[in-house]
């Protein structure tokens, strides 16, 4: 089930970005990014519909992942 994320509290959508941003590790190549800037990349991906905010009922679980990735499940 997609959560709009425009209802969310401020930190606690920051919360969430910031937890995802974490745990992928993910690698932005030669050049280091801060913190910020991931959860600022992040957040303009779900602002631009790109990325969306997602709960699992099963797991029980909160997620971020591409609009397509959720289409594709």
């Amino acid at each position: 089930m997609i959560i709009p994320w425009q209802q969310l509290e401020a930190e606690t959508l920051n919360n969430l970005i910031e937890y995802y941003v974490l745990r992928e590790g993910t690698d932005y190549g030669e050049q280091e990014i801060s913190l910020a800037q991931k959860v600022a990349q992040v957040r303009a991906q779900l602002q631009s519909g790109e990325v969306v905010l997602v709960f699992s009922e099963l797991h029980e679980t909160v997620n971020l992942m591409s609009k397509q990735q959720f289409h594709e499940q």
